[in-house]
């Protein structure tokens, strides 16, 4: 593991309900469960940038940053709604629906999600 993100998580169980969905609509998954923290990575294989989730190490409640959010590269338009729909499925709420993003250059399209904590995510497809 050489690059890292982390977000924290009020409820555990919710959160993984979410990012299994959310992230494995764009090819990531759940690679482990260490110390309280789920792990995620493209593929699944624990390789590249990892996603941390889990309660803050402080023991104090976790907050969603105002103007923080984490994208996810998708390879494609559809994986990018997928990724939209599974996670208000699994427990999110619409920060902004899957569409053309003409101010970000030619052929972004995007989708804006929070999970269960309020954490701010995207899927982005350049094409």
């Amino acid at each position: 593991m050489d690059h890292y993100m982390t977000v924290g998580a009020r409820d555990q169980a919710a959160s993984v309900t979410f990012y299994d969905a959310a992230l494995g609509a764009i090819g990531w998954a759940r690679h482990a469960d260490v110390a309280g923290w789920s792990c995620y990575s493209q593929g699944g294989s624990g390789d590249g940038i990892v996603l941390f989730v889990g309660a803050p190490f402080d023991g104090a409640e976790p907050s969603a940053g105002n103007g923080q959010m984490i994208g996810f590269l998708s390879p494609s338009r559809e994986q990018v709604d997928a990724f939209h729909a599974a996670a208000l499925k699994a427990g999110g709420t619409c920060a902004g629906a899957p569409g053309e993003r003409a101010r970000y250059g030619p052929g972004v399209y995007a989708a804006y999600v929070r999970d269960p904590s309020g954490n701010k995510m995207s899927a982005v497809h350049r094409g």
